[in-house]
C-alpha cells in the first residue's frame, strides 16, 4: 500500500506501525518510562482502533476486545508481570471465542492433528522454559488461541502465522524466567515477533471480515 494511501485511509494502522518502529529506537534514549509505556501500549491499541473502524457487528466486537486486552496487557506487564499475564490470558480467551465463530467446517485430518499437538505443546514448552506451573496454565490459553486461529477460516499465511509468532514471543519471554539462557534472542526478538504477529492477525482478520460482508 502506498505511504500516502496508508496514512489517508488507514490512519490507525499507520500510527500503530509508527509506534511499533519507534519503541525499540526510543528505548536507547533518555525518554522517560511513562512515555515508553504509552508508546508500547499504543502500538496494539491503534490496531484495536483500526479493527473497530473497519469492522461492524458483535462478532467483530469480540476481536476488537481481544486486541484491546492485549494492549492493556502491554501496559500492565510493565507494572506487574502477573497483572499483564492476566490481561493477556483474558485476551486469548476472547480470541478463542471469536475464532470459534469462524471455524473451518471440515478441517483436514492433518490440520486437526497438528493443531491438537500445538494446543498441547505450547503450555508444555512454556512450563519447560519457565519452570513455573502457573505459566504452563497460561500456556493453555495461549495454545488454545493459536489452535483456534489455525482452525479458523481466516488466511493462515497471516492469521495462523501471526498466532504462531505470538506464541514464539511469549516463549522467549518465559525463557528469561527459567534455567535456559537463550540470550540475546529474547532481547532481540520478543517485540518484533509479538508486534508482527499482532499486525498480521489484525490485518488478516479485518480484511477477511470485510470480504465476508460484501
Amino acid at each position: 500500500m502506498p505511504r500516502r494511501a496508508l496514512v489517508q485511509y488507514r490512519p490507525w494502522l499507520a500510527l500503530s506501525l509508527l509506534a511499533a518502529i519507534a519503541l525499540p529506537l526510543l528505548e536507547q534514549t533518555a525518554l522517560g518510562g511513562v512515555w515508553l509505556m504509552a508508546i508500547k501500549t499504543s502500538a496494539v491499541g491503534f490496531l484495536a482502533l483500526y479493527a473497530a473502524q473497519r469492522t461492524k457487528g458483535l462478532r467483530a466486537g469480540l476481536f476488537v476486545l481481544a486486541l484491546a486486552l492485549s494492549a492493556l496487557g502491554d501496559l500492565a506487564i510493565e507494572l506487574s508481570f502477573i497483572a499483564g499475564g492476566m490481561a493477556f490470558f483474558a485476551s486469548h480467551v476472547v480470541a478463542i471465542l471469536f475464532y470459534r465463530r469462524y471455524l473451518r467446517p471440515e478441517p483436514s485430518v492433518a490440520r486437526t492433528w497438528v493443531t491438537t499437538l500445538l494446543f498441547l505443546g505450547v503450555p508444555l514448552v512454556a512450563w519447560w522454559l519457565s519452570g513455573d506451573i502457573l505459566i504452563g496454565l497460561y500456556g493453555l490459553a495461549l495454545g488454545g488461541m493459536a489452535m483456534a486461529a489455525c482452525l479458523s477460516l481466516f488466511p493462515q499465511s497471516r492469521v495462523g502465522l501471526g498466532a504462531l509468532l505470538f506464541v514464539v514471543s511469549d516463549w522467549l519471554i518465559f525463557s528469561r524466567l527459567g534455567p535456559y539462557d537463550l540470550a540475546p534472542l529474547p532481547d532481540l526478538l520478543v517485540w518484533p515477533t509479538y508486534y508482527v504477529g499482532q499486525f498480521l492477525i489484525a490485518t488478516g482478520v479485518v480484511q477477511t471480515l470485510r470480504r465476508f460482508r460484501r
